[in-house]
């Protein structure tokens, strides 16, 4: 069962519309949905929430530390709560996944994602939980340093949240560990919008 929720991003204003930033938004609805509060917690340089649900205690973090260093976070809460790598949820920007999709998998390596790469050095294991927030990629690997810490378009945007808000249905599952069916209600598309019929011509 997942117990710690942690989204990844930079803090203060300049970055936070940035497509980095993807877990932040993740986290802040979580939040919303879970009616509790981000505070500042300096002991684990991060933005934290305790809450409890159905008898469970539940962690929602954003790390204070910038992207880069995201594992010092991270892991200075799994230690203080004994937390173990499969009971953690790290939400992050994908850059391999498009705009309106999100991907839900366990283990593997960080894929150049700088916030990962710490993560699995301060936990000392890939074996965490992560959910991809799809953002797109630039086309050029040179661009990709500016494309992440850009506002994506208004559509992209709205995109990304549209994404987020889908993937949210699956936080009961994950929060009591049925795995599968959150990667169903994540992985599951909604269906497109029907096309209004065409005039018949008289």
């Amino acid at each position: 069962m997942i117990k710690l929720f942690a989204g990844l991003g930079n803090p203060g204003p300049d970055y936070a519309a940035t497509r980095h930033n993807a877990g932040f938004w993740w986290i802040d609805a979580l939040a919303r949905e879970l009616k509790t509060t981000l505070l500042p917690e300096r002991s684990h340089q991060a933005l934290l929430a305790r809450t409890t649900v159905h008898g469970q205690s539940v962690w929602l973090l954003q790390p204070q530390t910038f992207m880069n260093h995201s594992g010092q976070s991270v892991a200075s809460l799994a230690r203080f709560f004994k937390l173990q790598p499969e009971e953690i949820l790290v939400v992050h920007d994908e850059l391999d996944i498009a705009p309106g999709q999100v991907k839900l998998k366990r283990g593997g390596g960080h894929a150049g994602h700088n916030g990962l790469r710490d993560i699995h050095g301060q936990l000392g294991s890939p074996d965490y939980w992560r959910l991809r927030i799809g953002i797109g990629h630039p086309g050029v690997r040179s661009e990709v340093i500016n494309w992440v810490l850009k506002k994506p378009s208004p559509e992209q945007r709205a995109l990304i949240e549209d994404s987020i808000a889908h993937s949210l249905r699956a936080w009961p599952a994950l929060l009591v560990g049925e795995m599968d069916k959150a990667s169903l209600l994540i992985h599951t598309t909604r269906p497109p919008r029907p096309k209004p019929a065409r005039p018949v011509p008289d």
